[in-house]
């Protein structure tokens, strides 16, 4: 697993969504983020990056993703699959989706490749933190992602313009809930939004 270049982390300022949830307007018509609640990790005049926190992989299996990355089950079974087998498997996003990365609480901590993002929350994208959670070493909430959503710059700014998107405050229950079902509607809610009675024309957040 590797980080795209999100190493130099920018202090959020007016209009940077780093740290926010971006929740897709209903109208939606991209099926890759139709319904989608996106907790962003990176946001700057350079461009933006965030993991989908609410879709599934369905066409890989923890011990076939495991086996890809290198980690052998054999080398102590009990604690892996109480560990890392167990750790649901998202898709963060289309870019780069052959890789991993694991969104997660702040109390575990890699030097030189974790990066802290807000609200308790960090990104790793090292096999290490795979290892650490089999290990029972890792971090008490974790979320593993297949790929990411990234933008270019000014076109995150463009799609809010436009109406595709809302945003609002991140909480670590709604991103690390296993209830994905529910997680559009809840974002929703957060913004005070009735889902039966949003219109398509309703302005952003």
């Amino acid at each position: 697993m590797t980080t795209p270049h999100i190493k130099q982390k920018r202090k959020s300022a007016s209009g940077f969504l780093e740290g926010q949830l971006l929740v897709a307007m209903p109208r939606m018509t991209d099926r890759r983020f139709a319904r989608s609640v996106i907790f962003m990790c990176a946001h700057s005049e350079e461009g933006a990056m965030g993991i989908i926190v609410n879709q599934r992989a369905t066409q890989i299996s923890a011990p076939d993703l495991l086996e890809r990355l290198g980690i052998r089950l054999t080398d102590d079974v009990e604690n892996t699959h109480d560990g890392v087998v167990a750790l649901p498997i998202h898709i963060g996003g289309p870019v780069e989706s052959g890789r991993g990365f694991v969104l997660h609480s702040a109390d575990y901590f890699a030097d030189e490749s974790t990066l802290a993002i807000d609200h308790g929350v960090c990104l790793t994208a090292t096999i290490d933190i795979l290892r650490a959670i089999a290990e029972r070493r890792g971090p008490q909430h974790a979320l593993l992602a297949l790929g990411y959503a990234g933008w270019s710059a000014g076109q995150l700014e463009s799609e809010i313009q436009h109406n595709g998107w809302l945003n609002c405050p991140a909480d670590l229950d709604l991103i690390f809930d296993s209830d994905l079902e529910s997680k559009y509607a809840r974002a929703m809610a957060k913004l005070g939004v009735d889902l039966s009675h949003l219109v398509n024309d309703a302005g952003h957040a």
